[in-house]
C-alpha cells in the first residue's frame, strides 16, 4: 500500500542551541527511547559488517527483559555482511524500513524493500548486502532459539506486509488489527514479529498485563501509551521496551493511523531453573 510509511532514523547530532530536554525514560518496568536519541554519537558497529552502523534498542538485562536483542541497522551503499550472525543457536527476524537490500540465502537471492520481512531459523546461512546507491535501514531482532524435543526446526519465511492480510481484533470493527508474519498456531516458532495498526480513535481499552516481553517501534503516527502507571506520548521513531507483566494500554487519538512493529516471546514453558539454581 503506497499510503503506508515506515519511520527511518535520521541520525546526525543536535545543535548546540537545542534545549536539553526529551522524553527518554528508563524504569524498572519499561523504557522509552525517543526518536531524537538515535543520534550519531550513540551508534555501534559489529564485526564482519562493512559500511554499517546500528542503534541497539534492546539487549538482555538481568531482572528486566531477558529474551531478545533489537538492533536498528543503517547500511550504507556497498555495505552489509557475509557473516552477519556469529551464533548458530540464534534466530533472526528482519524488517526493512528504508532503501533496498539483497538477502542471499541457500535457495537464491531475495530483494528486500520497505515492508519486507524475513524470519531466519537458527543455524541457517544468510548474507545481506546493500547494492543500491542509497542507504538502507532495517530492524534486526535476535533471540536464542528454544528447541523442544519432538518439534521440527522452524522454516525460513520471506514475505512482505502487502502479502499478509491484517487480522482485526474481535469487536473492534477493524479499527485495531494485527499483521502476523508468523502463524501463531505453529509451535515451532518461539517468537513473533507483528505490525499492530490502530485507526484514529481506536484503543486498547484495558491494561494488558501478561508474561510476554515486548519491544515496540513506532512506524507511523502518534498516540498516548499506558506503561505501568504512566501515560506516555509516543510518535514515529520512538521505541518502547517492556518487561514481562508491565501493564500496557493505548489510545490512538489521530489524526492519522498509529502503527508499530511488535516483538514478543511465545509458545514455550517458563524457565524454572534460573531462579531455582543452587
Amino acid at each position: 500500500m503506497s499510503s503506508r510509511t515506515y519511520h527511518v532514523p535520521q541520525g546526525g547530532h543536535p545543535r548546540q542551541t537545542d534545549l536539553l530536554s526529551g522524553r527518554a525514560v528508563f524504569t524498572n518496568a519499561y523504557a522509552v527511547i525517543p526518536n531524537g536519541v538515535q543520534r550519531d554519537i550513540v551508534v555501534s558497529h559489529l564485526p564482519h559488517w562493512d559500511n554499517t552502523r546500528l542503534w541497539v534498542l534492546a539487549r538482555p538485562l538481568s531482572g528486566f527483559a531477558e529474551t531478545f536483542a533489537h538492533y536498528l541497522m543503517d547500511v550504507a551503499p556497498a555495505g552489509g555482511s557475509d557473516m552477519p550472525e556469529p551464533d548458530k543457536d540464534v534466530e533472526a527476524a528482519l524488517f526493512v524500513v528504508g532503501g533496498k537490500l539483497s538477502l542471499e540465502l541457500a535457495d537464491g537471492e531475495r530483494e528486500l524493500r520497505p515492508g519486507s520481512f524475513a524470519y531466519i531459523p537458527p543455524g541457517y546461512a544468510w548474507r545481506i548486502r546493500n547494492r543500491s546507491s542509497s542507504p538502507a535501514q532495517f530492524h534486526w531482532i535476535r533471540k536464542l532459539y528454544q528447541r523442544v524435543p519432538g518439534l521440527a526446526a522452524p522454516d525460513l519465511i520471506v514475505t512482505d506486509e502487502d502479502s499478509v492480510a491484517p487480522t482485526p481484533m474481535p469487536d473492534t470493527d477493524g479499527r485495531w488489527a494485527t499483521t502476523r508474519f508468523i502463524d501463531p498456531a505453529d509451535m515451532r516458532y518461539d517468537m513473533h514479529l507483528n505490525i499492530v495498526t490502530f485507526e484514529p480513535g481506536a484503543s486498547i481499552p484495558f491494561a494488558e498485563t501478561h508474561v510476554m516481553e515486548h519491544g515496540l517501534y513506532v512506524l507511523e503516527g502518534k498516540a498516548v501509551y499506558r506503561l505501568n502507571q504512566d501515560w506516555v506520548e509516543v510518535e514515529a521513531g520512538d521505541y518502547m521496551w517492556l518487561r514481562a507483566f508491565c501493564p500496557q494500554a493505548c489510545y490512538a487519538g489521530g489524526p492519522g493511523r498509529f502503527r508499530y512493529l511488535l516483538y514478543k516471546d511465545v509458545n514455550r514453558h517458563m524457565n524454572l531453573r534460573v531462579l531455582g539454581a543452587a
